[in-house]
């Protein structure tokens, strides 16, 4: 470690045309250094060696047997450190063999991952896609640690530390099935209030939500008689049942069996974001991924 302290690249790449060439002026004008210069970047490296490393002979220098043991481990190393900070070669997604990893939630499977995935497959056949349970307390770790390229989730309570971008607005409808006895025209917040309603809780067990917090600011509460875990397990109560529930737009644009009404009282949205390391902010493929993400929410 004392050695590699003393070292610098010139040294190297310096000991490298040297093991090539056999040679202080050949090495020196592969260099375009000067003569003294490489001299004295061979006295340095003898130093730090503790070894002549090449010495005269009747046909320019010859290394000794511990430069022969550098010549191949430093030629890959040289050759290492160039693929390094070659410039990043443009991304082909036709001829991509990536495996992208993304987190989300269920509602970010339906609303960003599904829109993006026909496009995906087409322009990127190669790639493989993995969605991944979202666990916000661990989002941060495990992007810095490469095990998720990104993640979705809502912009209040997105970790900290992740790069973000914004992919689209949310806001919440009324839905129930079609022909729902109780929704017709324009409810009242009374009517409203007396509906038997289900609601997501990403937690678990929750019977309080962004609606009731507007509820209750108006001093009323609502009829919440079922609470699940998931969306779209949400989906398939609604088209069986009488319950209603207060849902992101996005959500069930699509969904036939289902009609949405305005609610009576303004409920806050939310603004679903796309996260990201710092890590992988400047890769070809990565950008890419992003972008085509943007392109089809």
């Amino acid at each position: 470690m004392n050695n590699l302290r003393r070292l610098d690249l010139n040294l190297l790449v310096t000991l490298d045309a040297l093991l090539a060439e056999h040679n202080v002026t050949r090495a020196a004008q592969r260099l375009n250094f000067s003569q003294p210069a490489v001299s004295v970047h061979l006295a340095k490296l003898r130093a730090i060696f503790d070894d002549p490393l090449l010495l005269p002979g009747p046909r320019g220098m010859r290394p000794t047997a511990r430069a022969e043991q550098l010549r191949e481990p430093l030629r890959q190393a040289l050759a290492a450190l160039e693929l390094a900070v070659t410039p990043a070669t443009p991304f082909d997604p036709a001829v991509a063999t990536d495996t992208w990893r993304v987190a989300a939630f269920d509602y970010g499977e339906s609303t960003i991952v599904l829109p993006a995935l026909n496009g995906l497959r087409t322009a990127a056949p190669g790639t493989r896609l993995a969605v991944l349970e979202i666990a916000p307390a661990r989002l941060a770790k495990r992007a810095e640690q490469g095990e998720i390229d990104l993640a979705f989730h809502t912009r209040e309570g997105a970790p900290p530390g992740l790069r973000q971008r914004t992919l689209f607005s949310e806001r919440y409808v009324l839905v129930g099935r079609v022909g729902h006895p109780k929704l017709h025209g324009n409810l009242t917040l009374a009517q409203f209030c007396q509906l038997e309603q289900v609601m997501v809780s990403p937690d678990g067990g929750g019977f309080y939500g962004m609606t009731d917090r507007a509820l209750a600011e108006v001093g009323l509460t609502r009829r919440v008689v079922l609470s699940v875990p998931h969306f779209l397990f949400v989906i398939s109560v609604l088209t069986q049942s009488d319950l209603v529930a207060m849902l992101p737009e996005r959500l069930v644009r699509n969904q036939p069996l289902l009609q949405q009404l305005e609610p009576p009282l303004a409920v806050p949205g939310f603004e679903m974001t796309m996260l990201w390391h710092e890590r992988s902010h400047r890769d070809p493929a990565h950008r890419w991924l992003r972008e085509h993400i943007v392109r089809s929410v």
